[in-house]
Order: C-alpha cells, then structure tokens, then sequence
C-alpha cells in the first residue's frame, strides 16, 4: 500500500462510491458535508478546510493501484500534535487490515516530521469498527463526549484518540 495526495478530478468517483447512506455519511464527516457527496462541494470543503487548518487530503492504494481509502491530515505546530480527519475506506475491502495498514502509514508519515509528537482524531464509539482498528494501531482514548451529535433520533457520542510517537509499534 502507498498513500499519496488526493487528486479530486481523478479520485472523486471512486470514493463517492463508497458513502451508501446519509447515516454512513454523517458517521464519515459529522454533517460537515451535505449529503449526498458532490465532487464541487467536496473541493470547496476541502479548500476550506486547507485554509483554516491547513489539511492535505490523501489516499491510500493497493498494490494494484486501487484507491482504497481516504483520510485529510494537519499538524497543529503550537500543541504539536497531527490530526487525522474524515477517515474512509471502500466498503469492499473492509476487515481485512486495509484500514490498519492505511492509518499506520498516516501516523508513519505524520511522524516524519519533527514537530509531530503526537496524532490525536475522533471518532463516534458508536462506530466500533473504527474504533477497534484505531486502537489496533495503538491510539488510546483521551477524552469522551457523551451526546456530541445527533443524528435524527441517535444521539453518538465523540471519542478524542491519540497516539503518541514513543509508540513502537508504527
């Protein structure tokens, strides 16, 4: 697997692919993004984004050269830690480590910069898949937020994660 920059123009009709459902949706980008994924409100919000924060889009591809999964990454250079945001994987390849592999990259390739000493993301417990294979990796849970977003009548809480870059296992 390799991670390289997303290319809108090149990679957008893969990844639209994979959001199925408004819930899929809101579990992928918390309703920051209106439903359904449409390639030019993509790219103004994550140019909006880039502005604010200073994220990169990325995908991860398979030895084949299949776009598999998507992330945005940004570093925080006063509190020195990176942050993993709208993290995705193509639905077809889900539990088998494609999602694993991918974020060990991301964490690998945050922490080639000096001045990341830590990667933090949140995610809703509520998706426990993500979950587990964010602690797979090694992020352990900071901090919770019970109730942090509803969505029609659920109500999902948000898991701040981090992992630090002592751990040995990246």
């Amino acid at each position: 697997m390799q991670i390289r920059l997303f290319n809108l123009d090149e990679d957008f009709d893969v990844i639209k692919t994979w959001i199925t459902d408004e819930r899929t949706h809101m579990m992928w980008c918390a309703n920051l993004i209106t439903y359904p994924l449409e390639k030019e409100k993509l790219r103004s919000f994550l140019s909006e984004i880039a502005g604010k924060f200073g994220d990169s889009p990325f995908v991860a591809v398979d030895d084949e050269g299949r776009v598999v999964g998507f992330y945005c990454y940004s570093l925080n250079h006063e509190t020195h830690e990176g942050m993993l945001k709208f993290v995705m994987v193509d639905a077809s390849v889900r539990g088998k480590g494609i999602g694993k592999e991918m974020i060990k990259l991301a964490v690998r390739n945050a922490f080639t910069d000096p001045d990341a000493l830590a990667v933090q993301l949140n995610v809703f417990p509520e998706n426990s898949r993500a979950k587990r294979c964010y602690e797979s990796v090694g992020f352990t849970e900071r901090q919770n937020t019970p109730n942090a977003f509803k969505y029609k009548d659920e109500s999902w809480g948000r898991c701040n994660m981090i992992i630090k870059r002592y751990i040995g296992i990246i």
